[in-house]
C-alpha cells in the first residue's frame, strides 16, 4: 500500500473513531472512556512490541526521547483528547473534528518556536484560511438576522485545546522520535520498523496517568465498571481504542515515513469533511451548505502549511 492510500485509510480510521467516541462518551463519560482507552492500548500495542521485537517494552529508548514522547502524551492524550472528547458532548463530533484543523497552525508556531522552523508566508495564509473556514461553519443568524457564533462557548474553547494539544504533541513527538532513532543501532531494524508503535506506547502511559489522576481527583472511579455493564458503550469505545490511538495514530506515523509528510497531512486532515454525512446519518444532525463549504476551506487551509 502506497503512503497516500495509507493517509486517506488513517482519514477514515479517525472518522470513525470520532463517531465511536462520541456514542462512548455520552453512555460512558468522556474521562472514564479515555482511561480505558489508555489501558487497552498499552495492552494492545505492548503485545504488538513483544510479538515483533521480542520485548514488551519500547527498547534503546534514551532519555531525551523519554522526555519528549512523555510531553507529547500528555499534550496530545491527556489535555488535547480530554478536550476533544468532551467537546463532543458539547457541540458533537463533527465541530470537534472542525477545531482539530487548529492543529496544523499550532504545529507550526510550536516548530517555529522550539524548532526554528521558517514560518512560509503560506503557512501564514493557510493560518487566515483555517480561521475563515471555521468561522463560517460555526457562525449562524439569530431572530434579528444577525451573525452569531451558534455554538456553546465552552464547546468552542474545548475544541481549540483540541486542536493545540494535537498540535503542539505532534511536534514533541516528532522531536522525540528523531532522538530515539538517532541512537538505534544499525542491527535494530525490527525495532526500527516499529518506532511508531513505541513511541505510541510512551506517549499513552502519560495518557494513563494523566487521565487516571484525573479520575481519581474528581472521585469518579465508580464509574470504571460501566464498560461492563453497558455493551454499546463498551462497542463504541473499542471501536474508538481499534481505530485511533492503537491503529490510527500509529499508522499515521506509518504513512509520513512512507510519503511526503505534507501529502500525507493533508489527506489525513480530510475528517472533518469525510464525517459530514456519516454524522448525518448516525445522529440526525442537520447539515448546511454553509457547514460544508466551511469544512472544505478550513481543511484547504491546513493543507496549505505542507505544500
Amino acid at each position: 500500500m502506497s503512503g497516500e492510500l495509507l493517509s486517506l485509510l488513517v482519514a477514515l480510521m479517525w472518522t470513525f473513531t470520532a463517531l465511536f467516541a462520541e456514542v462512548a462518551s455520552r453512555r460512558l463519560g468522556a474521562l472514564t472512556l479515555n482511561v480505558w482507552r489508555m489501558i487497552i492500548t498499552l495492552m494492545l500495542l505492548a503485545l504488538t512490541l513483544w510479538f515483533t521485537c521480542g520485548s514488551p517494552w519500547p527498547q534503546h529508548v534514551p532519555p531525551t526521547a523519554w522526555a519528549w514522547l512523555l510531553g507529547s502524551g500528555f499534550m496530545g492524550f491527556v489535555f488535547g483528547d480530554y478536550c476533544l472528547f468532551n467537546s463532543y458532548l458539547l457541540i458533537g463530533s463533527r465541530f470537534g473534528q472542525l477545531f482539530m484543523t487548529l492543529a496544523s497552525p499550532f504545529a507550526a508556531l510550536t516548530a517555529w518556536m522550539l524548532m526554528g522552523e521558517h514560518m512560509s508566508p503560506l503557512a501564514l495564509l493557510g493560518m487566515m484560511v483555517t480561521l475563515c473556514g471555521i468561522s463560517i461553519s460555526i457562525l449562524g443568524k439569530d431572530e434579528g438576522g444577525h451573525r452569531r457564533v451558534k455554538l456553546p462557548l465552552r464547546g468552542v474553547l474545548l475544541g481549540i485545546g483540541a486542536g493545540m494539544g494535537q498540535g503542539v504533541g505532534l511536534v514533541f513527538s516528532k522531536m522525540g522520535l528523531n532522538a530515539y532513532e538517532a541512537v538505534l543501532p544499525a542491527t535494530a531494524t525490527d525495532v526500527q520498523t516499529m518506532m511508531p508503535f513505541a513511541g505510541t506506547m510512551i506517549r499513552a502511559m502519560m495518557g494513563l496517568l494523566g487521565f487516571g489522576a484525573a479520575l481519581l481527583w474528581t472521585r469518579q472511579s465508580g464509574t470504571m465498571p460501566r464498560l461492563w455493564h453497558d455493551r454499546r458503550g463498551a462497542l463504541a469505545a473499542m471501536g474508538t481504542i481499534l481505530l485511533g490511538p492503537f491503529l490510527g495514530v500509529s499508522l499515521s506515523l506509518k504513512a509520513v515515513d512512507m510519503t511526503h509528510a505534507g501529502v500525507a497531512q493533508t489527506l489525513m486532515g480530510l475528517t472533518p469533511v469525510f464525517i459530514l454525512w456519516p454524522a448525518h446519518l448516525l445522529f440526525g444532525t442537520r447539515i448546511t451548505w454553509t457547514e460544508v463549504l466551511g469544512a472544505v476551506i478550513a481543511v484547504a487551509g491546513a493543507s496549505l502549511f505542507f505544500l
